[in-house]
C-alpha cells in the first residue's frame, strides 16, 4: 500500500476513530434493548402464566413457548433461557431500575448475576461491575473469590450497605470501605511457607501488575522502601501506593506475624509523615494498610484504627478450600456486624 500524506493519514485516523466509537455505541445500544427485551419476556412470561400455574401445566406452557420461539427465531429462546427471563423479571420486577440501572450490563453479566441469592451482595455486583466496566470473565472471577464477603462493606449494618450503594449508584464516588479487603489473596506469589518479608516484598515487586488487581481498581504503584527521615533517623516504609479515586496516598507494611498493638504507631508515624512532607493539597490524607499473617479483630476494635486512617488485613498466600474460607468470613462478617449493632445502641 502507497504511503499516505500527513494530512490524509490525519483524515484516516480521525474515520477509523468515528467507526470505532459508532459501531461500540450500536452494540451498546443493541445489548440495552436485548436486555429489555429479555426482561420483558419474563415479566409477561411470570404475569400470565407462572402466577396462575406454577405446576407442571406453567412448564408444559413454557416448554411449548421455547419450541415455537427456538423455530421462528433462532437461538437463545431455550426452555432454560426463558426460565432465566423469568427469574430476572422476578428478582427485579421494578422496571425503572432495569431500564437505568442493568441496562448498562450485558446479558452475560445478568446470568452471571442471578446465580447470587443475597440481594444486597448482588447490588454490590451490579454497581462494581458498571463503575469498574469488569467483563464477564472478571465478574466470574470476582464473584469465586468472594470479594463481596472480604470487602470491608460487607462487615457494616445491612442499613449501612444499602445506603452505601445507593450512594455509590447515585454519585460513581468510591468509599474506602468499597476498597479495602480482609483478606487479600496472594496465592499468585508462589512463596515458600517459610518466606521472609523481603522474600514477600521481592515477589510483590516482581508480580507488580497481579499484586495491584488483587488491590483493586484504581490503585498505582508509587516507591518500594520509601525513606521516611524524622530528625536523626531513617525508617523505610515498604510499599507506597496511590488510589486514583480515593486521591489518597497508601502506606503499606508487610508483617510476617499476627497483628500487635505496636504495629499502630509505626504506621501513624508514617501517615503523619506523608501528610506533612508528601500529600498535595488536592489530595486526602493518606491512609495505612498494615498486612499480616494473622488479625485480632479485638485489638483492632480496641485500638480504633478506622479512626486513625488504618486499615489491617490478613494476607493469604496458600488459598484454603472456598467452602472454608467462606464459613470462615461468614463468621467474621456476623461478629463485625453484630458489634457495630452494639456501639450504635
Amino acid at each position: 500500500m502507497d504511503s499516505l500524506e500527513p494530512s490524509v493519514q490525519n483524515l484516516l485516523s480521525d474515520l477509523r476513530e468515528l467507526i470505532s466509537q459508532t459501531r461500540m455505541r450500536t452494540a451498546l445500544a443493541v445489548n440495552s434493548e436485548l436486555v429489555m427485551l429479555y426482561w420483558s419476556i419474563g415479566q409477561r412470561i411470570r404475569q400470565d402464566v407462572l402466577e396462575l400455574e406454577r405446576g407442571e401445566y406453567g412448564q408444559r406452557v413454557i416448554s411449548g413457548l421455547a419450541e415455537r420461539l427456538s423455530q421462528e427465531f433462532g437461538r437463545g429462546f431455550s426452555k432454560q433461557t426463558l426460565f432465566r427471563m423469568v427469574q430476572f423479571a422476578t428478582l427485579y420486577s421494578d422496571k425503572e431500575i432495569v431500564s437505568t440501572v442493568l441496562r448498562q450490563l450485558s446479558w452475560s453479566h445478568i446470568l452471571e448475576l442471578l446465580t447470587i441469592k443475597d440481594d444486597l451482595k448482588r447490588d454490590f455486583y451490579v454497581q462494581m461491575t458498571i463503575l469498574e466496566r469488569w467483563s464477564v470473565r472478571v465478574l466470574r472471577e470476582r464473584i469465586g473469590t468472594l470479594l463481596f464477603e472480604r470487602m470491608a462493606l460487607s462487615k457494616q449494618p445491612e442499613a449501612t450497605i444499602k445506603a452505601e450503594l445507593e450512594r455509590l449508584q447515585n454519585t460513581k464516588k468510591i468509599t474506602p470501605d468499597l476498597v479495602f479487603k480482609d483478606p487479600y489473596v496472594l496465592d499468585f506469589l508462589g512463596l515458600p511457607p517459610d518466606h521472609s518479608e523481603r522474600q514477600l516484598e521481592d515477589a510483590i515487586l516482581a508480580d507488580l501488575e497481579k499484586f495491584l488487581l488483587e488491590m483493586g481498581a484504581g490503585f498505582t504503584f508509587v516507591a518500594r522502601q520509601k525513606r521516611v527521615s524524622v530528625g536523626s533517623e531513617d525508617y523505610y516504609l515498604d510499599l507506597l501506593l496511590y488510589h486514583r479515586d480515593l486521591r489518597s496516598l497508601v502506606a503499606i507494611e508487610l508483617k510476617l506475624e499476627k497483628f500487635q498493638a505496636a504495629h499502630k504507631g509505626q504506621m501513624e508515624l508514617y501517615l503523619r509523615w506523608l501528610d506533612k512532607h508528601e500529600r498535595r493539597e488536592s489530595e486526602n490524607p493518606p491512609i495505612g494498610l498494615i498486612l499480616c499473617t494473622e488479625t485480632d479483630a479485638e485489638h483492632i476494635e480496641l485500638l480504633g484504627l478506622d479512626r486513625d486512617n488504618i486499615r489491617v488485613a490478613e494476607y493469604l498466600t496458600r488459598l484454603p478450600p472456598l467452602e472454608t474460607l467462606r464459613q470462615r468470613l461468614h463468621q467474621t462478617m456476623l461478629w463485625a456486624r453484630e458489634r457495630r449493632l452494639e456501639d450504635n445502641s
